[in-house]
C-alpha cells in the first residue's frame, strides 16, 4: 500500500511539471493581415509576438491562422477546428473584410462575439484586436501592413498576453475597442 501512495503521488508531480513545462499556446485567428500578406508568416505579427514572448522568457508557442479574404463569418465557421484543445489564448483580428464584402456592422459585431462566447466556454483567454491602425502601417493598398505594421501590432498584443498570463481562464481580458 504505501508503495502504491508513493507512486500516485509520484505520477502526480511529474503530470504537474510537465503541464507547468508545457509552452503557452496562443492562436492568431484573422484574415489576410494576420497570415502575413506582403511580409510572409515570419514576418506577420503571429510570429513577431512569439520572438517577443521568448525575449521575456517565456516559452509561447504564436499559430497562426490567418486566412486571406476571410470575413468574421468564415472565421466563425473555422474557429473550432483552427483552435486545438490544450490553446490558452486566442487573439481575434477580426480585419475590415466584412466592410469590404458588404457585410453588415451588426453582423460582425455577432460573429465577432459568438466567436468569443465559443472560446471562452471552453476556458480560453481570448483578445480582440480590432484597432485603428494608423495609416503609416499600411503597404501601397492601404489594406495589408508594412513589416513595422506587424511589429506595432506584437508589441500592442504583448503587454495583453503578458496580463492573461496569470488570470483565471474566463476572466475578462483586454481588448481594443470594437468598431
Amino acid at each position: 500500500m504505501p508503495r502504491a501512495i508513493i507512486f500516485a503521488v509520484m505520477v502526480f508531480l511529474s503530470a504537474m511539471t510537465a503541464a507547468a513545462a508545457a509552452p503557452l499556446r496562443i492562436v492568431a485567428i484573422g484574415a489576410s493581415n494576420t497570415q502575413g500578406w506582403y511580409v510572409g508568416n515570419q514576418g506577420a505579427y503571429p510570429a513577431k509576438l512569439q520572438a517577443l514572448l521568448k525575449a521575456k522568457g517565456i516559452d509561447a508557442q504564436v499559430i497562426n491562422a490567418g486566412v486571406p479574404f476571410d470575413t468574421t463569418a468564415g472565421m466563425l465557421r473555422r474557429i473550432d477546428r483552427d483552435v486545438p484543445t490544450g490553446t490558452n489564448i486566442v487573439i481575434l483580428q477580426p480585419g475590415a473584410n466584412d466592410r469590404r464584402f458588404l457585410g453588415t456592422k451588426e453582423q460582425r459585431a455577432a460573429n465577432i462575439a459568438t466567436m468569443e462566447r465559443r472560446l471562452r466556454n471552453r476556458s480560453i483567454n481570448v483578445i480582440v484586436y480590432d484597432e485603428e491602425i494608423p495609416l503609416r502601417y499600411y503597404t501601397f493598398d492601404f489594406i495589408h501592413l508594412t513589416g513595422e505594421g506587424h511589429a506595432a501590432i506584437a508589441a500592442t498584443l504583448l503587454p495583453r498576453i503578458m496580463a492573461t498570463i496569470n488570470r483565471r481562464p474566463n476572466a475578462a481580458l483586454p481588448s481594443g475597442k470594437a468598431r
